[in-house]
């Protein structure tokens, strides 16, 4: 149970092989990666200096007109006691 037998590093062999290999997948999987990582990155710059030369307007408040003498008079007491 100690070391290894020689399957195991047989085994550990053609796997390093496969994934590391000179035509393997996995370095066209991982170049790819690194392609869309850069082009996640550039689209984020683009957008920022979008927003930067761009802001957006100011808001305007409006306030609400003001109130009428009826609204006023019926607004003072509770819905329940209008009569």
């Amino acid at each position: 149970m100690g070391g290894l037998s020689i399957w195991h590093w047989l085994i550990v062999i053609a796997v390093v092989a496969v994934l590391f290999g000179g035509k393997g997948k996995l370095s066209s999987v991982m170049g790819d990666f690194a392609k869309g990582i850069k082009a996640f990155k550039s689209g984020m710059k683009d957008e920022d200096a979008d927003a930067a030369a761009n802001p957006p307007p100011p808001q305007v408040q409006v306030s609400p007109p003001p109130p009428t003498i009826a609204a006023t008079a019926a607004g003072d007491r509770p819905a329940h006691d209008r009569t």
